[in-house]
């Protein structure tokens, strides 16, 4: 059983911040449902925008919703635009993500209480019963949502499914329980069994990443040998049964991925040094130079440990890098985990630096007339990584536009830059990358959301389509779950004071990881490009 939930802010006293600890559940949902803002003072009215936030979190909801097959409330991984056919997989984290939108369409009125709590009931019943790992607890990547059935073929192809067991995504699966246990007390003994039974040292290799000073978590594993690189260890956590792990590590800090590492934290299941097992970039000099930039930056000592804490640049901009230069690597834990609370020298500055270099290359840079870049749907078919080149680690990452045009700058000493000031091509923007911007620039979200709805017609049913390419106006007419989970999640935070966050964090939670948070010390300077 975890401990009561306290203000992940650890503001001092004051009758506002007091109001929102003693707001229960119906509460919320009352006043979100008038039109009350939780976060704004001022007594009474909504803000500008607060209304197109509203129908576009009930429309997101109507695809969430014919997504989920109802016997099983499981949500496909994927719809198509007009709401008729549903993927025939899901994965831990688009059933986490379904489980924290129930919440938050409840919180905003858009379901009462008792639908959500039956939607939610019927999720764990399903949970309860899915195949796992006995040794870690933890979750297969991919299941059947009719049937909850562990695949191993999938449906279209017939082609053979290895299961895989996901650090991160498992870790999205574990961050929603926490949030189904505080919003819906009646469900809380059955969201904490699941949740205590989620080892997440199974992942944790105290050894680490090459060239880093800490122990990080690998990728995830596999309980039997698969095809290609695994790397067969008894599993970390100590349960004696064999581990077929990836041969890569999570090693990079601004990445999705540290969901899984926050938790492991939080429950005393790895320690708190596995924030210093993960690179901010690749560190500086010329045997380092496939990265996409030469950082700048400097070695800080943490409790011992000696980081390199670098930052890469752009149009004046410092900042963290992710690996491939999207805007969910370095968002998407945000809307659980209040980042910027707790690493006042650390995310509070990176955050808005990012929105604001998403913003700059989709506007100015690139020309595209709208921003956010992170994978999604194809409008041309498929899947694919988009994101800012030069916000990226990696060399050949993820690009804006749909003709894949790689920036290639120069590495001063080092390397000459191939392609350093290259014509972009059909940008391809994705919808929930501008709304996990909204807490860095609400008004720049709402004028991008105005245009791709009104302008590029990346609109429709189920709220907005996964994508869109601005030049030739080609739609990705799909909604996939986690993008839909997403935008969910950053209404639900905009219009309720972050609920979402309220719901995770626990004392116990903010006394393991909130100190080790705080000290750290990114090279980043305050000042974003105006």
């Amino acid at each position: 059983m975890r401990t009561p939930t306290v203000p992940p802010d650890g503001a001092a006293f004051d009758e506002e911040s007091a109001m929102k600890q003693i707001l229960t559940t119906a509460a919320v949902t009352g006043l979100v449902a008038a039109g009350l803002a939780l976060g704004d003072p001022a007594a009474g009215a909504g803000r500008p925008g607060d209304d197109d936030l509203h129908r576009w979190a009930e429309d997101t909801w109507v695809s969430l919703d014919a997504m989920t097959d109802e016997s099983t409330g499981l949500p496909a991984d994927n719809i198509t635009g007009d709401l008729a056919t549903a993927g025939e997989y899901t994965s831990p984290t688009n059933i986490g993500g379904y489980l924290w939108s129930t919440v938050t369409a409840r919180d905003l009125g858009i379901i009462d209480d008792d639908e959500a709590h039956a939607r939610m009931a019927t999720t764990l019943d399903t949970l309860e019963q899915l195949e796992r790992n006995e040794a870690s607890g933890m979750f297969y990547n991919w299941y059947h949502p009719a049937t909850g059935a562990k695949l191993t073929s999938w449906p279209d192809s017939g082609d053979p499914v290895h299961p895989f067991l996901s650090t991160v995504d498992n870790g999205w699966l574990a961050a929603s329980l926490r949030i189904v246990r505080e919003a819906e007390p009646r469900l809380a003994d059955r969201a904490d069994a699941l949740y205590d039974s989620m080892d997440f040292a199974a992942y944790f290799d105290p050894a680490g990443a090459a060239g880093l000073p800490a122990g990080t978590n690998r990728g995830g594993f596999w309980d039997e040998v698969p095809p290609g690189c695994s790397i067969e260890a008894p599993m970390y956590n100590g349960s004696g049964e064999t581990a077929y792990y990836t041969c890569h590590h999570y090693d990079t800090t601004v990445s999705e991925s540290r969901i899984a590492t926050y938790l492991g934290i939080a429950n005393g299941q790895i320690p708190a040094t596995a924030l210093y097992g993960t690179h901010r970039t690749m560190p500086p000099g010329c045997d380092w130079a496939w990265q996409e930039q030469l950082p700048g930056g400097e070695h800080r000592v943490y409790d011992g440990y000696e980081v390199w804490e670098g930052s890469y640049s752009y149009a004046g901009i410092s900042f963290v890098p992710s690996w491939g230069g999207s805007m969910f690597e370095a968002l998407m834990p945000d809307l659980l985990v209040p980042e910027t609370q707790w690493g006042p020298r650390s995310w509070r500055v990176n955050h808005p630096n990012t929105v604001a270099v998403q913003k700059h290359h989709g506007l100015e840079e690139a020309g595209y007339g709208a921003w956010g870049f992170s994978p999604a749907s194809n409008p041309f078919g498929g899947y694919a990584e988009y994101g800012v080149d030069l916000a990226g680690m990696r060399s050949d990452g993820y690009t804006s536009d749909a003709e894949s045009t790689d920036v290639d700058v120069d590495r001063p000493g080092c390397a000459d830059g191939a392609n350093p000031q290259p014509d972009f091509g059909d940008g391809v923007v994705t919808p929930h990358a501008a709304f996990l911007a909204l807490p860095y620039d609400r008004r720049g979200v709402l004028e991008n959301l105005a245009v791709l709805e009104d302008d590029l017609d990346a609109y429709g049913p189920g709220g907005f389509y996964d994508a869109v390419a601005v030049r030739s106006g080609t739609v990705a007419q799909r909604y996939l779950s986690l993008d839909q989970s997403m935008i969910m999640a950053a209404i639900g935070n905009e219009l309720t004071g972050d609920s979402l966050k309220r719901y995770f964090v626990d004392k116990e939670m903010e006394k393991r990881l909130r100190p080790a948070m705080a000290a750290q010390v990114f090279s980043v300077d305050r000042k974003v490009r105006e």
